[in-house]
């Protein structure tokens, strides 16, 4: 286990490279995810995808059981916006868009990672909204510096996502640390004043993931006690990487190249290996 460290998980740099094993099976099953989605296929093929693809890959599913959850992957379909539950009825349609929020483990680390995906065309608002929620993810890892603090980052993604449009930014629901537990303290929101909350150190691994909406950021959950909707109706998209800081910057753990291509893009030093 990693030291506890003021509440707070800190890992060895030995133990965030045994995350990154887990981190690599989830971006790469939501890579293969990606490119099985497509109208006429239900969310719990997909959801049969991934299990096979995470214990094929060595690892177990980190979402099935969590609290009675029932499958591999959250499928979030239109304005339903995280923890859709996947099902044999739900098949997706052309204009959908579909939020696939994937975890796994392997020798007790975890990795949790989220992407929306077009299914074949939908509007320019939908890809704009894509774009932006993604877009915003980066913005709040590359804030994310050593002697920072927690709330740098979601200022970042609020920062971004307002510089871009009238778009809902989920309050309720936020990233987290992550370890040996998929959820860890310290909760990360999605919008707030920087230079808050606890101080981002070498061995801090913590995952971010905005939900944005093109209404409002109200939202209700269903009567599975799981999938959270907007009230509005609005559609919504979430993106999330997991990632670690090290002595030379952030690692996306989830990210097959690491993060280096985005994050060297923002002019941040990138902390991979």
């Amino acid at each position: 286990m990693g030291l506890l460290d003021r509440g707070l998980e800190i890992k060895t740099p030995e133990q965030v490279v045994a995350m990154r094993r887990a981190g690599l099976l989830v971006g790469e099953t939501l890579e293969l995810l990606r490119s099985s989605v497509r109208p006429g296929i239900s969310t719990a093929e997909l959801d049969a995808v991934a299990e096979d693809a995470i214990r094929s890959g060595g690892g177990v599913p980190s979402f099935k059981g969590y609290h009675g959850f029932p499958a591999s992957i959250c499928a979030s379909v239109n304005d339903r916006v995280v923890h859709g539950i996947p099902g044999a009825d739900e098949v997706l349609a052309p204009g959908d868009v579909i939020s696939i929020d994937c975890g796994a483990i392997i020798e007790g680390w975890h990795g949790d990672a989220a992407i929306t995906v077009a299914v074949g065309e939908v509007s320019a608002e939908l890809v704009e909204l894509m774009r932006v929620t993604e877009e915003s993810m980066w913005r709040g890892i590359a804030a994310a510096r050593l002697g920072g603090r927690v709330s740098d980052i979601g200022h970042a993604v609020e920062t971004y996502v307002r510089s871009q449009g009238d778009y809902g930014i989920l309050e309720d629901y936020t990233g987290h640390g992550i370890g040996t537990e998929m959820h860890l303290p310290p909760n990360v929101p999605n919008y707030g004043k920087p230079g808050k909350g606890p101080k981002l150190v070498r061995g801090l691994a913590l995952a971010v993931e905005p939900m944005i909406t093109l209404g409002s950021a109200e939202t209700d959950v269903l009567d599975d006690d799981w999938t959270v909707v907007t009230t509005d109706g609005s559609r919504a998209a979430h993106f999330e990487h997991t990632f670690a800081l090290t002595a030379d910057g952030a690692w996306v753990l989830t990210a097959l190249d690491g993060g280096e291509e985005a994050l060297t893009g923002l002019g941040v030093p990138f902390g991979g290996r």
